[in-house]
This record gives structure tokens, C-alpha cells and sequence, in this order.
């Protein structure tokens, strides 16, 4: 069974930065894409970062292209969201996913319990 453990969120002001990490068990890690999503309090999830399967390809929303970085190291079966110049709208719980379509950036099944973010301005 495949689990997917998030960490790495927290409380930060605005203009700072936050790293998270998605550590994944019991599943062949480096055979699948991964994503980021974010879930803001009123809102419907929202795809946040996406990263191909051999880590070649990237992909993200508009909202934190230029912010965001999305990276992966198979070896250790985790992917990283390293979060820069964080602004109050992107207080959220992120989770992580297993299994993502890079070119819909439709989620797979397997998902994380999520990391709350808090940006204060």
C-alpha cells in the first residue's frame, strides 16, 4: 500500500520562504509523476506543481510560476515544493499526489494528509 507523508509546512510571513517535502512508501517512486496541490479554506483544490516521473519536465500554475520550484530525488523517493516570496493567498494545506498527468494536471489516486501553510502579511 502506498503512503505518502508530507511535511515541512508552517507559519510564515509574507516574502518568505518554506520548503515541503512528500516522503513515499510502498510504491515504486520513481516509476510515477508527482504533484502539489493546495486546498485554501471557501476554495476548490487547486493544482499547484506537477514533476514528470525522471524529473525532466515541470509544470505549474500561473498563481506561483516564477515562486515555485518542484524537484525530486528518486534515490531518496521524495519530491520537494521549495515555496519563494510566499504571499497571504497561498495559505493552504498542501498534499502531495502520486500518479499525476502532466498534461492535464489531473490528480492520480494515492494522496498525503497534507501540510497546513500559513502566510501572514
Amino acid at each position: 500500500q502506498v503512503q505518502l507523508v508530507e511535511s515541512g509546512g508552517g507559519l510564515v510571513q509574507a516574502g518568505g520562504s518554506l520548503t515541503l517535502s512528500c516522503a513515499v512508501s510502498g510504491g515504486t517512486f520513481g516509476n510515477y509523476n508527482m504533484g502539489w496541490f493546495r486546498l485554501a479554506p471557501g476554495k476548490e483544490r487547486e493544482f499547484v506543481a506537477g514533476i514528470r516521473w525522471n524529473g525532466e519536465t515541470t509544470t505549474y500554475a500561473d498563481s506561483v510560476k516564477g515562486r515555485f520550484i518542484v524537484s525530486r530525488v528518486n534515490a531518496k523517493n521524495t519530491v520537494y515544493l521549495q515555496m519563494n516570496d510566499l504571499k497571504p493567498e497561498d495559505t493552504a494545506v498542501y498534499y502531495c499526489n502520486l500518479g499525476l498527468t502532466l498534461s492535464s494536471s489531473q490528480p492520480g489516486i494515492d494522496w498525503g494528509q497534507g501540510t497546513r501553510v500559513t502566510v501572514s502579511s
